[in-house]
Order: C-alpha cells, then sequence, then structure tokens
C-alpha cells in the first residue's frame, strides 16, 4: 500500500488524498499554492474544510462572510498558524493577497448536516502551544482546531521537531474503538523540512495480523503520508527541523493515542 504522496513545484491545486485512498475512508488533502492575486474558489459539498495557511497572507470569503488579511508567515518555521474552518455546503474564494505568494492546505472530512456550523478563524494567538516528550522525542504541539472548538469531525494541529529529534513517540496508534483507552481515529501528515533539503523518517507498523504494516518513508518537504492505521513515529535527520500538518477523523475528536506497550516505558526514564 503506498502512502506517500508528494506535492509538485509551482503554483496550482494538487489533491494528494481523497477517501477511498491509501487505506482512508474519511479524510482528504488538497494543497493550493496561489501566485500574488491569484485566487482558488471550491465548494464543500457534504465535507468541511479546515484552510491552513502555511505561508503568505490569504483574503477568505466563505459562504458570504469575508476574512482579510489572514496568515502573514513567511514559512510554517517563522509562527503560528491561521486557519478558516469552512463548513459542510460552504462555497469558498482563497486569494493571496498581500503582494505575496500563498500556500495553502485544505484538510477535509465528513461535514454533517449543511448549517450545523459556521465558518471561523483561528487566529495564531488562539493556537494552544504544548512541549512534549523528553530528551530525544521531545517535539514541539500546536493546537489549531481539537474539540473544544466547534466541528462534524476534524482536528487539526502541527508539529515541529527539532534536528535529531523523534515525535509521535514512543510510537502511538489510534485505530480501533476501545473506550476509554483508544479511538478510532485515521490520519494524514504534511511534512516540511528546514533547511529545505532536509529529511526526516516515517515509519509505520502494525501488530494487528488482520491488518498488517511494516512500512518506512524518507520523507522531504511537501511530502504527506497517509495514516490509516498503525503506530506511527517520526524522526528528523541532525541538522534540520522537521514540520508536520497533521489532522484527523474518526470515531470521536478526543485526541486519546495509545502508546505501544513494548515501548511506553521511556516516558519513565
Amino acid at each position: 500500500m503506498d502512502l506517500l504522496r508528494s506535492v509538485p513545484p509551482g503554483t496550482g491545486h494538487t489533491r494528494l488524498f481523497a477517501p477511498g485512498d491509501a487505506g482512508l475512508s474519511e479524510l482528504g488533502l488538497d494543497v493550493i499554492r496561489l501566485g500574488p492575486g491569484e485566487s482558488y474558489s471550491g465548494e464543500s459539498g457534504s465535507r468541511e474544510v479546515a484552510a491552513v495557511i502555511l505561508s503568505g497572507t490569504v483574503d477568505a470569503t466563505v459562504g458570504g462572510q469575508r476574512f482579510a488579511g489572514l496568515g502573514g508567515r513567511p514559512s510554517v518555521f517563522a509562527g503560528k498558524a491561521t486557519a478558516v474552518y469552512i463548513p459542510a455546503g460552504g462555497a469558498y474564494t482563497l486569494i493571496a493577497s498581500g503582494g505575496g505568494a500563498a500556500e495553502i492546505a485544505l484538510c477535509s472530512a465528513p461535514g454533517g448536516e449543511p448549517g450545523a456550523y459556521a465558518p471561523y478563524v483561528v487566529t495564531p494567538d488562539q493556537v494552544v502551544v504544548h512541549d512534549r516528550g523528553q530528551g530525544a522525542f521531545r517535539r514541539q504541539v500546536h493546537d489549531i482546531i481539537t474539540e473544544d472548538r466547534p466541528a462534524h469531525r476534524l482536528v487539526v494541529g502541527e508539529t515541529f521537531n527539532e534536528p535529531g529529534m523523534w515525535s509521535s513517540y514512543p510510537p502511538h496508534k489510534h485505530d480501533v474503538d476501545r473506550p476509554p483507552v483508544e479511538y478510532r481515529m485515521e490520519e494524514i501528515y504534511l511534512f516540511k523540512l528546514d533547511p529545505p533539503q532536509g529529511f526526516g523518517l516515517q515509519a509505520l507498523y502494525s501488530k494487528d495480523p488482520a491488518r498488517p504494516l511494516n512500512q518506512a518513508y524518507i520523507v522531504r518537504s511537501d511530502d504527506a503520508v497517509a495514516l490509516p492505521y498503525g503506530y506511527h513515529p517520526v524522526a528528523a535527520a541532525p541538522g534540520y527541523r522537521l514540520y508536520y500538518l497533521w489532522f484527523l477523523s474518526g470515531s470521536t475528536r478526543k485526541l486519546v493515542p495509545h502508546d505501544d506497550p513494548d515501548h511506553a516505558w521511556v516516558k519513565n526514564v
């Protein structure tokens, strides 16, 4: 099963994943790159969308509501994110404003009933920052849309690894419903590296004999990996900061990762 996709160079619209791809049943990921003044228009249909501004400044119109001058960070490593929540049944337009280019990730999931949610913006000052882990698996996690914000299925955030560090570690999974210790949620990661020629490693493995999985990918800037099930740790190569946008959808919006019991002991060292 090929779980890795890449955004090609240049501007335009790239669909990386849709429901039915790479073992996913709910999630989709598109990346939009706009030159100065360029625009992209779409409709969410039966899905909800989190438009995460990766870089640049964006004017957004969603269902007749206009949100101007959003974002502004020159890269994902230069500040916290801005995101626009687009509910099901919403027509939207995104414009690269402020005289520069813009890059936007469209993270989508089943949206529920049209009209159940209103559009809104998450600004950088509303992003909640956590320092997670310790030692060689210390990382910074930014919560953008979690269960305390209105949405039907989506949970969205960003993770930052310093050079040589691991994240999603100890290896964890969230692929079966076993309340309260685990809930079923599929996930996608979208990567960036600093400096951009860098790389990281994405491992995926499963201990479920009915769903075997044992793969590893070298990930570079603009790669995305689907995580339909199984454990999925990440490592940054020495010398390179590694970032990934992550988002999930499943049977709940409550994040309850289940650590691999073989490796959970490292939390106590």
